[in-house]
């Protein structure tokens, strides 16, 4: 069997909504769980995180697989409702859709559901993606009050620069400032925000990065804060060459030895999920020793320095990411963040319960 392998943590993913919790200064947590749990695993997911105070998935498909798991919490559709005929399955499984344009409140208006929905509305402050107009939030608000269809309203919106230096500030003072009339619950945080601004957690804070274990942060990294690794991506030599001064591997061959050296080749590549774009450099760990990959990542194979690894031979063990190579790490070498890594783990990867 080839040996390349995902192992995964739900301590791990325990343990780091511990930390979440520990955040959010009293505000409920939803666990963001959307895209199988960033590449971890639904039902995995939903034991490590037993203890949330809800679930925020994207699709009625998810709701109805954390319903059908036995998940009792609230659980928040992230996109809301894509059409008037989803409405009546939010009723039936107890779901909290997102309202964000005025299509969904003319759905809800012509088809009420068979018992009030609790609600989110979000507001645009900045990011320009979802949400109704900052500015339209009086007759937003007193719109959908007035829906029979609707239970309760918790106000939201979203971050666009929280994990960077703008910080949160110039969307965070405007949202409150314009629903404070309203006297109703509102949700702002993302992972980035929960760690760093106090001041946005609300009623509720929604973390998903950092319940695996990565960073939502290019300069911090995950340990920084307590977080631990919730997946391993694991593999082995299969094979050794020695490379002669001035030598090239892989294709393009786009590294050239300077020296006489050893070149492990590791059976993971791009149709695993690892970054084909992953320079030369990007860190690697064999036998638990960091060492660096060397060339262009193929399709099933990528190939690493093996110089200050002497004694590792055909089926030494290889960390891609986990505990000794942090996943932001290989993301940073990459150009590209943990969230793509994490969520592009192909289905022909197996995975492994860790504990």
């Amino acid at each position: 069997m080839r040996p390349i392998r995902a192992r995964i943590s739900a301590g791990a993913m325990a343990h780091n909504l511990r930390v979440a919790r520990d955040h959010a200064g009293g505000a409920r947590v939803l666990a963001v769980v959307k895209a199988n749990a960033y590449g971890h695993g639904l039902s995995r997911a939903r034991r490590a995180f037993a203890a949330a105070d809800g679930f925020a998935v994207l699709t009625l498909e998810e709701a109805a697989n954390l319903r059908l798991m036995g998940v009792e919490q609230p659980i928040l559709l992230l996109e809301g409702v894509f059409g008037a005929d989803e409405i009546a399955a939010c009723a039936e499984l107890d779901l909290w859709p997102v309202l964000h344009h005025a299509d969904q409140l003319d759905w809800l208006a012509r088809t009420p559901p068979a018992r009030p929905l609790q609600v989110f509305v979000k507001f645009d402050s900045g990011m320009h993606r979802l949400g109704f107009p900052l500015a339209r939030h009086a007759e937003v608000v007193a719109r959908i009050r007035a829906l029979t269809g609707v239970a309760g309203v918790t106000l939201m919106t979203h971050f666009a620069q929280a994990d960077e230096a703008a910080g949160v500030d110039w969307q965070l003072r405007p949202f409150l400032a314009a629903l404070e009339a309203h006297a109703l619950p509102w949700s702002s945080a993302n992972s980035a925000a929960l760690l760093r601004y106090p001041a946005a957690r609300g009623a509720w804070v929604r973390p998903g990065i950092m319940l695996y274990g990565a960073s939502p942060f290019a300069d911090r990294p995950a340990a920084e804060f307590g977080l631990r690794p919730a997946m391993r991506l694991m593999s082995e030599l299969i094979g050794v060459q020695t490379l002669a001064p001035g030598e090239g591997v892989g294709y393009g061959q786009l590294f050239h030895a300077d020296r006489a050296m050893r070149v492990g080749i590791v059976a993971c590549g791009y149709a695993d999920g690892y970054p084909r774009h992953a320079p030369t450099g990007t860190p690697v760990a064999v036998g638990g020793r960091l060492t660096r990959t060397l060339g262009r990542v193929s399709m099933d194979m990528l190939c690493v320095d093996l110089s200050g690894c002497p004694e590792a031979n055909v089926g030494a063990p290889v960390e891609l990411w986990g505990e000794t190579v942090p996943v932001d790490a290989v993301a940073a070498a990459a150009g590209t963040t943990g969230y793509e890594l994490l969520c592009a783990l192909a289905a022909r990867v197996p995975v492994e319960d860790a504990d």
